[in-house]
């Protein structure tokens, strides 16, 4: 059977298949021999498993059959429900969901434990999501660029000691109230003209891709990460408008502004080194294909509380398994949520701490594929696990 799309421009040692399902069919990237143990790679946005390719045959070297795939509504994976904003079934795009296409994907292959799920910036939360929901499976973490911040809380003892939840800001309020207007990029995200203007104008995806990896990377001079204080708009209002945009802004247009005064021939050097052109190609044209709707229906499913109900079901956990964070020192990835970086060794059980790479933003396994290989090599080998494979 001819291959639905033609090949994709991938390193030396990595395979790309399609994997049929009895949901999906997964468009998956694998190196190594499988049988070896496993390893799943969940990508971030706007990215792919093509993302992985830089430290997959590395770590597939140290002895383990690595896999990267393309997420429910991403990329080369099929089978999800691609209709517009108003008509998709946001059911199938549950954290729940997450983890289960990652469960029916590792047994697809024939695999009933994972030693290790390494998850980026979206994939992170998918990463987090399997270790916490299914940690007889995924038995080790490495978390990139966006912090685990620990399971929901309930309300606890109502009968005996009523308490009134206690006030709190309404941040999108204060934030559209700033002297410099602004929102949160996760809430921009939500609603449904977000897709369409990233969408369009489609010969513009290009530029609008390349601004967006060289913002978030190391080589965009306006990053400068810090802790924030709280969780309120005066401390939000710190960050880059890639994460807190200009009220009045589509992301298109909060990218433009942020790329005015920045030389396209100095940002095409400067990102030859970790993303190519034949690289962001591959980005343009799978998103110019598919859109962003996919991809932006798992902000829809984050930012709304009646969407969360099922993870609801985990409340107190921790995540129990071995747990590694890395993300870039010019990433402000990893101070996007106050707090949730500083108290993960409180929600991780096994928590192995926290590493920010030299000379990395938000795409740090891209931009840095050498330190990370070492990190996540380093990490499996100390916490080495006995392996079942079929």
């Amino acid at each position: 059977m001819a291959e639905p799309f033609p090949p994709l421009p991938l390193p030396a040692g990595i395979t790309e298949s399609y994997l049929p399902s009895h949901d999906l069919t997964y468009h998956i990237l694998s190196a190594g021999q499988r049988g070896k143990p496993l390893i799943l790679c969940l990508h971030g946005f706007p990215e792919l498993a093509f993302s992985w390719r830089k430290i997959m045959p590395a770590i597939a070297a140290e002895g383990y059959y690595v896999v990267a795939y393309d997420q429910r509504g991403y990329g080369r994976t099929t089978g999800w429900d691609t209709r517009d904003f108003s008509s998709v079934d946001l059911s199938t795009f549950t954290f729940t969901k997450l983890v289960r296409d990652a469960v029916i994907l590792v047994n697809a292959l024939g695999y009933k434990q994972v030693d290790c799920v390494i998850g980026h910036d979206f994939g992170a939360v998918g990463a987090s999501m399997c270790a916490l929901m299914r940690p007889d499976i995924f038995k080790s973490v490495v978390i990139m660029s966006h912090p685990f911040k620990g399971s929901p809380s309930l309300p606890f003892d109502i009968i005996s000691n009523p308490k009134p939840a206690p006030e709190k800001e309404d941040v999108h309020k204060a934030l559209a109230e700033l002297p410099e207007p602004r929102k949160h990029y996760k809430w921009y995200y939500s609603t449904s003209p977000a897709a369409a203007e990233m969408d369009n104008p489609q010969p513009d995806l290009d530029d609008f891709l390349r601004g967006y990896f060289h913002l978030k990377s190391a080589d965009w001079k306006g990053n400068d990460p810090k802790p924030l204080k709280a969780w309120q708009a005066t401390e939000l209002a710190k960050l880059p408008y890639y994460y807190v945009m200009p009220l009045e802004a589509t992301m298109r247009q909060a990218v433009k502004i942020s790329m005015e005064g920045e030389d396209p021939t100095t940002v095409s050097r400067l990102s030859a080194r970790w993303l190519t052109d034949d690289d962001l190609v591959v980005y343009a044209q799978e998103f110019g294909r598919n859109g962003f709707q996919g991809g932006l229906n798992w902000y829809r499913i984050a930012t709304d509380p009646n969407n969360m109900k099922d993870v609801e079901l985990f409340a107190g956990k921790k995540i129990e398994v071995p747990t590694l964070f890395i993300s870039g020192k010019k990433d402000w990835g990893t101070y996007q949520e106050p707090g949730a970086v500083e108290k993960m060794g409180e929600v991780c059980s096994q928590f192995k701490g926290s590493v920010l790479v030299d000379n990395a933003g938000h795409w740090v396994q891209q931009e840095q594929p050498e330190k990370v290989i070492q990190l996540v090599s380093k990490f499996l080998r100390d916490t080495k696990v006995d392996s079942i494979s079929h």
